[in-house]
């Protein structure tokens, strides 16, 4: 059983605590496109699931989460 898994079934929350996006363009033009999303795991290190298959150039960012985001969504 992996820490993952192990963790999912402490919290009985299999949600992601994050989300992954990569920006795009500068300025006011600037935007972010989604990656995947991400699980916080009990040692403080993320697991990070891209969507599909990713060919990412240059680094990306990780959010939190809120709540609020959720329910925009």
């Amino acid at each position: 059983m992996t820490d993952t898994t192990q963790t999912n079934e402490n919290t009985g929350n299999n949600k992601p605590t994050h989300i992954a996006r990569k920006r795009l363009g500068r300025g006011k033009n600037a935007g972010f496109e989604t990656l995947g999303v991400a699980w916080e795991r009990q040692d403080g290190s993320l697991y990070v699931k891209p969507y599909g298959t990713q060919i990412i150039e240059g680094g990306f960012y990780v959010f939190r989460i809120n709540d609020a985001d959720e329910q925009a969504a």
